[in-house]
């Protein structure tokens, strides 16, 4: 199988579905984003993160893969019941995450830098390109209801993603930095 097929050259692609639309389509942009999160993703693990940090992302990256194929899809194609799609235990799993890492760092009483050690840093980026995904999903939900799931999913995403910043700060031996506010006199 060639890797360039040439249908994309006039600036359209093809959905799973068959049908054509533009490369700039919601539809496109959601799962793009997905897309760049889950590489991203894939970066940060090619830290050497400690082994329970690295399974939860391994599942979140096929999760992502999973959520990139809903997004794809819509639920009225023909093929669409050959999709896998995000549903609540998805959710619920990114929760049992959250719950089971925030215990090892203490409560926020402020607002955090986005700083810290690299892997630290990488996790807040990543958080910021799961955001940017939630947006994209919220446009496509709102233009073309169909994966309910995709932004419960993309939104605790985001939160373990800070829960992760924080962790591998805390492991590394870090503190979190607390954003100081300065008066509008400076």
């Amino acid at each position: 199988m060639r890797i360039y097929t040439r249908t994309g050259d006039g600036g359209e692609t093809g959905l799973f579905s068959g049908q054509r639309v533009p490369k700039d389509d919601p539809r496109i942009e959601a799962y793009g984003t997905v897309d760049e999160l889950n590489s991203f993703i894939g970066l940060i693990r090619a830290e050497g993160l400690d082994a329970d940090l690295d399974a939860v992302l391994n599942q979140v990256q096929h999760d992502l893969f999973a959520l990139g194929s809903d997004l794809a899809t819509p639920r009225s194609s023909p093929r669409a019941s050959a999709v896998p799609r995000i549903g609540s235990r998805h959710v619920e799993r990114l929760e049992a995450a959250i719950d089971r890492l925030d215990g090892e760092v203490p409560p926020l009483r402020r607002f955090i830098l986005p700083a810290g050690p690299r892997a630290a840093c990488l996790f807040h980026v990543a958080r910021t390109v799961a955001r940017r995904a939630e947006r994209r999903a919220v446009t496509l939900e709102r233009l073309q209801p169909g994966s309910p799931d995709a932004v419960r999913y993309l939104n605790r995403l985001s939160d373990l993603l800070f829960v992760l910043a924080r962790v591998a700060s805390a492991r590394a031996g870090a503190v979190d930095t607390p954003w100081e506010p300065k008066t509008p006199s400076g």
